[in-house]
């Protein structure tokens, strides 16, 4: 079993940053990709990033690159999703996820454990 923690999450004006953090705990394994998604009220959970295990491969929706940054920390078990030039359409609740396989997916189904998620909100 993996347990995921995020933090960092609030209230935001449009044009600022925040920096959401997913701390593992248990089995994990710095081959494990990670992945960040958000839902927001009355849509469908939509993949934002992913990372590798080593880190040196990483994807984004089309939405967020080029603002958002995901990257990790293995010795700290952590992943880190850097949100910059936040806009109201990023308001959602984000979840850290873990895929067991090290290539990333952008598909939440092969995601096998899930943080409670933590609310982003922006306003303009």
């Amino acid at each position: 079993q993996v347990h995921l923690v995020e933090s960092g999450g609030g209230s935001e004006q449009a044009g600022g940053s925040l920096r959401l953090s997913c701390a593992a705990s248990g089995r994990t394994s710095s081959i494990y990709a990670m992945g960040w998604f958000r839902q927001a009220p009355g849509k469908d959970r939509e993949f934002v990033a992913t990372i590798s295990g080593t880190g040196g491969t990483t994807y984004y929706t089309d939405s967020v690159r080029g603002r958002f940054t995901i990257s990790r920390d293995n010795a700290k078990n952590t992943v880190y999703l850097q949100m910059n030039s936040l806009k109201p359409e990023d308001t959602a609740v984000y979840y850290c996820a873990v895929n067991r396989a090290s290539v990333p997916s952008t598909l939440a189904r092969t995601y096998d454990y899930w943080g409670q998620g933590t609310q982003v909100t922006v306003s303009s």
